[in-house]
């Protein structure tokens, strides 16, 4: 399917691996020129060469911390007319409210709410200007349904919802769509270390914590990067004019409800 975004330009944010990676690639499939974020220089090379080299489009790379301001300049300089934003960045540390002070929420509303609302305030008025433009928020599942442990993440990535739902429909009629893409158990690095860690707890072998894991969720597996790039890739095509502030849960099924 041609999804009519050949020749556009796309920041992706956490890009080297996992999730990110699988949105990058399945952008690069549809011949869209990448910029590609992450901390770590040798690995979002490594991705960028890969990615360049598999579907000849042009992708250059920002190592930097986007969740501060320098980060954030050298990602906008590099990329000032973006089409597409793809706002990603790892979740904060899973605990017990008791845990947090304000050093801790600081942090988290900052990498997980303000710095894509700030990416999103760079970026919209150029597009908005272009009469076009796509950005995607890789938020969690837990936005939906709350997990305790992660109440820094449950919290900060739900002001980002918030932020959404209101600008998304005050840009819409200038042809910018903005959506959230949530997900839940994707067989990611992440995953697998939890994985690991109930193996390592249980003292069982990691093809029965992995069965186990499975097993809880309604197509017994998990998710996949490249299926998770895939429902990313169709929210910034030319088909997705009409979805507006939308939260799409890709979890399997895993949350149960009759009206989501």
């Amino acid at each position: 399917m041609d999804l009519g975004i050949k020749g556009k330009r796309a920041i992706v944010c956490a890009s080297s691996k996992g999730l990110g990676r699988g949105v990058a690639e399945k952008l690069a499939e549809a011949g869209v020129n990448l910029t590609l974020n992450a901390r770590t220089e040798s690995t979002l090379r490594a991705t960028a060469d890969e990615i360049a080299g598999k579907y000849g489009v042009t992708v250059q790379i920002v190592a930097e911390d986007v969740t501060t301001e320098a980060g954030r300049l050298a990602l906008l300089r590099a990329e000032p007319n973006a089409d597409i934003l793809i706002n990603n960045a790892g979740g904060p540390p899973p605990g017990v409210w008791s845990d947090w002070g304000e050093e801790e929420w600081l942090k988290a509303i900052n990498n997980n709410m303000l710095t894509p609302i700030l990416l999103m305030n760079a970026i919209l008025p150029g597009m908005i200007e272009r009469k076009w433009g796509r950005v995607v928020n890789i938020t969690s599942g837990s936005v939906k349904a709350p997990i305790a442990q992660l109440g820094l993440s449950n919290a900060a990535r739900s002001g980002l919802t918030g932020f959404v739902a209101g600008t998304s429909r005050q840009v819409a009629r200038h042809g910018v769509i903005i959506n959230n893409l949530l997900p839940g158990s994707h067989d990611t690095d992440r995953t697998k270390g939890f994985i690991e860690r109930i193996a390592a707890t249980r003292n069982i072998s990691l093809e029965e914590a992995r069965a186990e894991a499975y097993a809880g969720n309604p197509t017994g597996r998990y998710g996949t990067a490249e299926e998770f790039g895939a429902a990313a890739a169709f929210l910034c095509s030319q088909f997705s004019g009409f979805i507006v502030g939308q939260n799409l849960l890709l979890d399997g099924g895993a949350f149960n409800s009759t009206m989501g």
